[in-house]
């Protein structure tokens, strides 16, 4: 069929984001805008700021997008949006948008899974590669801001679909990330500055005890066909987020942290020298110990369900991504189990709406629009359903 331009418009969290891609395969142009600033005095994102900022970068985002692309609103074949899961004002406010968009314009309107998005930003990239080839079933450890998650995905006819294999019980990993660097004195976002603050320390100077959860989820209902249990590969994350402050407590770091707190406070834009400059050797261990620890989990349970699954391909995405340490790790541990793994690029790791108009793109195909009377629905799931 000719090629289909779709214009997509994420707004689950402290991003507003839109962009076009032609055919789900092909990234014309992605434009985001950031809400760091104005979450950064909080040490966290603020719901109602959020909304506010999406309200005023929603229209100059999205006419953006499209000049960026030379596209006009009349032009494009269809518009997607972000359904869930997320902020439930800020996802009202990209979907609010889209509607009027849709109806204005009489273009179809797409409804995307977010967590759906993360996972398709990687086939996006690998089709502009031009590797179209893509073995089942695949695994994809969905790793983002309040998500972590595991699915085992497969293409039925255009369409895709999702089991979840596995998810957090309580903090996802880049909600330990965040809560740590504010534990730490070291602002927000966390998981860039733990990132890039890591190699400076000993990886094996604190001892982290990884999460055995042997007890299942009572709130998890997934069972197979036959009413059997499946194996399922929980995360846990708030015992290190705990350990990391008993650690503080009794090893007497507190006034450091303070100090580092009211020191970086004063500088605009802290750059790595900063940070270093206000980190003593036993902070910088214990930073490089946390994310060597939380690495280490989630590329052993991701590789052990990738064993008992038999998967013969290995994604993974969203922005816990963008850890330099973790993708180091599965490289090299995928290699040894011979499971290709794919990653996106660090722009396409964090929100983005390119990620979003390319889940849309089976969904074109399908036929398979949004009626307009469909809402936010902030715990949006991806489980065991039609990509929907």
């Amino acid at each position: 069929m000719a090629d289909a331009y779709i214009l997509g418009i994420e707004s689950s969290c402290d991003e507003t984001a839109a962009a076009v891609v032609r055919s789900g395969e092909k990234l014309i142009s992605n434009v985001v805008a950031s809400q760091i600033a104005t979450h950064q005095p909080y040490g966290g994102v603020v719901p109602e700021l959020a909304s506010r900022e999406h309200l005023r970068a929603i229209v100059p985002v999205v006419r953006k997008a499209l000049a960026d692309a030379e596209q006009s609103y009349q032009s494009v074949d269809a518009l997607a949006v972000t359904q869930g899961p997320g902020l439930a004002g800020a996802l009202l406010v990209g979907i609010s948008y889209a509607k009027a968009l849709a109806y204005a314009l009489d273009k179809p309107l797409i409804a995307v899974n977010h967590l759906e998005g993360h996972i398709h930003a990687v086939l996006l990239e690998e089709r502009q590669k031009g590797n179209h080839e893509l073995n089942f079933p695949v695994l994809a450890l969905v790793v983002s801001g309040g998500h972590t998650h595991l699915y085992l995905a497969a293409q039925q006819y255009q369409s895709w679909v999702y089991e979840n294999i596995g998810h957090t019980r309580d903090d996802a990993a880049g909600e330990a990330f965040d809560k740590v660097a504010k534990l730490l004195g070291l602002g927000y976002p966390g998981g860039p500055v733990i990132d890039r603050l890591s190699t400076h320390g000993d990886s094996s100077a604190v001892k982290f005890s990884l999460p055995q959860i042997k007890h299942p989820d009572r709130n998890e209902k997934s069972k197979s066909s036959d009413d059997v249990p499946r194996l399922r590969f929980d995360f846990s994350f708030s015992g290190i987020k705990t350990a990391v402050l008993r650690y503080v407590e009794t090893h007497a770091m507190q006034p450091a942290v303070n100090a580092r707190r009211k020191a970086l406070a004063g500088i605009a834009k802290p750059k790595v020298e900063d940070y270093l400059a206000n980190c003593d050797e036993q902070t910088l261990d214990l930073i490089a110990s946390f994310q060597h620890s939380v690495v280490e989990d989630l590329v052993t349970k991701t590789l052990a369900a990738a064993r008992a699954y038999e998967v013969a391909t290995l994604f993974v995405t969203g922005g816990v991504a963008a850890n330099n340490e973790l993708r180091q790790h599965f490289e090299q541990s995928a290699a040894q189990e011979g499971i290709p793994v794919y990653f996106p690029s660090l722009p396409l790791s964090t929100d983005n709406a390119a990620m979003i108009a390319a889940a849309a793109y089976p969904k074109f195909l399908a036929r398979d629009f949004a009626a307009m009377d469909f809402s936010a629905e902030a715990g949006l799931a991806l489980s065991g359903l039609k990509s929907r």
